[in-house]
């Protein structure tokens, strides 16, 4: 396959996916052989079977961006010794490649008890308490990672894109309003229970894309919107708020989260809408609830 193929500058393909990962272990001594791609929504994930690596590749502009932070941030938390997935050693990362940005992790066997809300809010305050933190680390600024996704769309339809630019400014406005009653610090950014793996010697926290300085009520929220807008089969929201000391959705801010929780679900797959087909179905039931202002529709977690 030629290079030329994979673009920076758009969403990846699943045969450029493979290309990339072959020409990075190539260069790195790894082995693609029968290499599994376990994730492809805002970033492509492959578990390589033959080495007990984990490969990332960054799947939008923002992500690319973000790439360079990602690998502090696990540096800090490593030195730390803070329950979370852990960079390959022996390379310089991020490593850049044919335009894009890859980072390799040590592959943590998910064979421990599912992790439950209890166990994401013994995480989350652990990682509140954390001393520091990690240098260059941003203000949480969570519209400016959506109108990038917006800025990249593959096969968006005009009247959606409109309508999401308005979702935008609108939640942007209602966020500079609110007034949170948490101390602020370093939070996550994505805190749910698909970004913790049931590690063996128990749950680790992964995917640090988002993670800056902003309110804790915001590391709160995923669990609670997921509790009543995803079709999960338990309700990990009560042993969230019940171990960490706090319910966000007694909070009179927590309906703007909401929204912009939701704006995030719809709008993070935006630049691989047509490289990922087989998420396009779900894409459209989100939109087209989340338009018509439907707060009660569930919806799937991406396939």
């Amino acid at each position: 396959m030629s290079v030329t193929t994979v673009d920076p500058s758009g969403g990846l393909t699943r045969d450029n996916l493979r290309f990339l990962l072959e020409a990075l272990c190539a260069e790195t001594g790894l082995d693609p052989d029968r290499a599994e791609l376990i994730k492809f929504t805002n970033n492509a994930v492959f578990r390589l079977r033959a080495d007990p690596v984990v490969v990332r590749i960054a799947g939008s502009t923002a992500a690319r961006e973000r790439a360079g932070l990602v690998v502090r941030v696990a540096r800090w938390l490593a030195a730390h010794d803070y329950p979370a997935v852990r960079l390959l050693p022996g390379f310089e990362q991020p490593i850049r490649l044919h335009g894009q940005m890859i980072t390799l992790w040590e592959h943590v066997p998910d064979t421990g008890p599912r992790p439950d809300g209890a166990g994401l809010a013994v995480l989350l305050k652990r990682l509140h308490r954390l001393p520091g933190a990690p240098a260059g680390l941003p203000q949480w600024r969570p519209m400016q990672e959506v109108r990038q996704r917006l800025a990249e769309p593959e096969e968006l339809d005009a009247g959606d894109h409109t309508f999401l630019l308005q979702e935008c400014d609108e939640v942007e406005e209602q966020l500079a309003r609110l007034r949170f009653v948490l101390p602020p610090g370093v939070i996550h950014g994505d805190a749910f229970l698909g970004n913790v793996i049931a590690g063996p010697h128990g749950p680790v926290l992964c995917d640090f894309d988002s993670t800056g300085l902003g309110p804790r009520e915001w590391d709160l929220a995923p669990v609670a919107v997921g509790r009543l807008r995803l079709d999960y089969a338990t309700d990990d929201h009560a042993m969230l708020a019940k171990h960490y000391g706090a319910d966000v959705t007694e909070w009179d801010g927590f309906p703007v989260l909401r929204r912009l929780r939701e704006l995030k679900l719809v709008t993070s797959v935006l630049p691989i809408l047509r490289s990922n087909p087989s998420i396009r179905s779900q894409w459209e039931h989100r939109m087209r609830t989340f338009r018509a202002r439907d707060l009660t529709t569930r919806w799937q977690p991406y396939r």
